[in-house]
This record gives structure tokens, sequence and C-alpha cells, in this order.
């Protein structure tokens, strides 16, 4: 899936018949298997807020699982039948096949299931480097955060539940709550309540029975962020890695000056940028997250299969307010 320019995804992205390259010593011949559409990607089409652009023209994607079909004469950490993921962004996954060098991909074990192997590298990642980076949290602390319903909001209930972490999760009020807060309390939320509620004096009921979180999750902005930074405890961190709202953080100077609040920023792309060269920390990470998926602690956000020559409509429907669903291009 193709796109020449930048602008409103389903307009400008288009399917493409392309020549495959010739496998050169140091590259690998993958056929991709599924890869979802997240924000980013769209960000990155429309090219106007995202720091990040492939050159032009570009195939859509960052994230994806693909099957090796051939290595180069070099490639020794490969071999057909592999499981692959991106190592980094920009990889271009919205493709049925595509050779790449080794260094730009990551082994996973293909043991664990198809469409939690093609969301691995953006939202579970995220989470885990969310939860474990800015605060140490031990059993029974807790963390509240916003758009919990995301896909990284998904995978931190997960996360946190298997820690010992209680949660606090925060969603926009919508026709069919009922059934969103089911579906979260299903993987694991301690609690679910929506942005109206965090402004209500019973607030206070829910820290009866968990301590205030030191750590706050914010992928909106805007008043959400302002109303949840009101319950975190002193000395407490809000990380923003999202801003949905497109509306900036707002702060109180009380919430620095008498409870002396830490506000930090993630982005995932530049986490991967600062440790290219620690692949410990990587393979230590994918790893802990590959053996949650074979527990069962951590499952593929709820998706939407969909077949690649129907892309327009899966692009248009990622567009949608209140998605729950992941749309996921099966290739």
């Amino acid at each position: 899936l193709l796109y020449e320019r930048h602008g409103e995804a389903a307009a400008v992205v288009q399917l493409k018949d392309l020549e495959v390259p010739k496998v050169g010593d140091c590259d690998v011949h993958v056929k991709m298997l599924a890869a979802p559409i997240n924000p980013a990607d769209i960000n990155m089409i429309q090219g106007r807020t995202y720091p990040l652009l492939s050159p032009l023209p570009a195939v859509g994607g960052n994230e994806g699982v693909g099957e090796v079909l051939e290595v180069g004469r070099h490639v020794k950490a490969l071999k057909p039948g592999d499981w692959v993921i991106p190592a980094d962004a920009g990889l271009g996954t919205w493709r049925t096949r595509g050779v790449f060098p080794e260094e730009v991909l990551l082994k996973v074990p293909s043991d664990i299931p198809v469409l939690c192997a093609a969301t691995l590298s953006v939202n579970p990642c995220t989470a885990f480097r969310l939860l474990a980076d800015f605060e140490s949290l031990a059993p029974g602390d807790s963390v509240i955060q916003n758009a919990a319903n995301s896909g990284v909001g998904q995978a931190v209930i997960q996360i946190a539940r298997a820690s010992g972490i209680k949660t606090i999760n925060v969603v926009r009020d919508r026709p069919d709550l009922a059934k969103l807060v089911e579906r979260l309390m299903a993987l694991g939320a301690d609690h679910v309540i929506t942005e109206e509620m965090l402004r209500k004096p019973e607030m206070k009921d829910i820290f009866k029975s968990i301590p205030r979180p030191r750590l706050a999750l914010n992928c909106v902005g805007g008043k959400s962020t302002t109303e949840m930074l009101r319950h975190l405890q002193p000395k407490g961190t809000m990380v923003t890695y999202g801003g949905m709202a497109k509306q900036p953080v707002m702060v109180p100077v009380s919430a620095f000056i008498f409870r002396d609040t830490r506000l930090r920023g993630f982005w995932m792309t530049q986490w991967r940028k600062d440790h290219a060269q620690d692949q410990e920390s990587v393979a230590a990470m994918m790893d802990a997250l590959c053996q949650l998926i074979r527990r069962g602690q951590l499952t593929a956000p709820a998706c939407t299969e969909v077949p690649l020559q129907d892309y327009r409509a899966a692009l248009e429907a990622s567009m949608k307010p209140f998605v729950s669903s992941k749309q996921i291009l099966l290739l």
C-alpha cells in the first residue's frame, strides 16, 4: 500500500503491484502475514505533525509480523520459517512481501498467536516501558491512565495486573459504555471510570481500597490531563505519550510547588533509537512480553481482521471516533 504524497489516508494510499527486489548478501525476503493500522501510521501519511516521515513514495505501516522466506548468504541470525517484526518504525509493513536488511528485523517466537505478534512492537512495548521506566512500582501500588481502551491502555491493564499493580482506567462516555467497562474489567482493570467521574467527590471512595497513584499515563491532553493530575500522590509522575485531544497539557502551578509533581514524555521510536546499541534491553523486554502472551496474561487488542484489498474501508474505520477495535490487514 503506497502513498506518493501526504494527505488523508483513504485518499492518498493506493494498492500497487511492484517487483520484489533481489535478495542481497545481508538481506532477508519476508512474506508479511498481518499488519495493524495505528494512529501513528495515519499521522505519518497525513504528514502534518508527526516528527518521523518516510521519504516519498512510501509504503504505509510501522508494525506487523512476517515469515522469512529466504536469507542472503551473510545472514546469521535468521532462517526461512522464522517470524520477524520491525526493529524500528518506518519499515512499511502494509505489503505482501518485502526484502529488508537483516538489522531492521527482530525475530519473535512463532508459537504465539499471529495477532499478538502483529501488534507486539508498538503498543505492548510502549506500555511495558511506561510501567517500568518512570516510577519503581511494587505490587499493591496503583496507576491511573486515560484512553484506557486504546491499544496501549489495554496492554497497560494486563501488564500491570500480571505484576500486582492496580489500575484506574479513564474512558470517554459513549453509547456502549457498559460493554466497554465489562471488556476492560475482563482484561484485569480494577476501576473503569469516565472523564466526568474524575471531577466528582465519589473519586475518594476508590482510594479507600487502593492507594493514590504514583504514576499517571496521559495519551489525551487538555482537561482530562488536569483532572487526572489532581489524583496523583505528591512527588508523583505524569508521563505523556500521546495527544488525542490535540490540546495542550494544562498544569496548575500548585501541582509543581506544593506537590512536586513531575511531568515527563515518552516516544517509543526515540527509546528504540537510544537503545539501538543495547540489544540486551530490547531482548529482555521482548522476552518478558512473549512470556506474558504464552501465559495468557497479555492478549492482542480487540481486532477487526480485514483482507488487504479492503484497505480503504479499514483506513476509514480506523479514523472513526470511539473505535475500540484495531483494524488489522491480513496479507
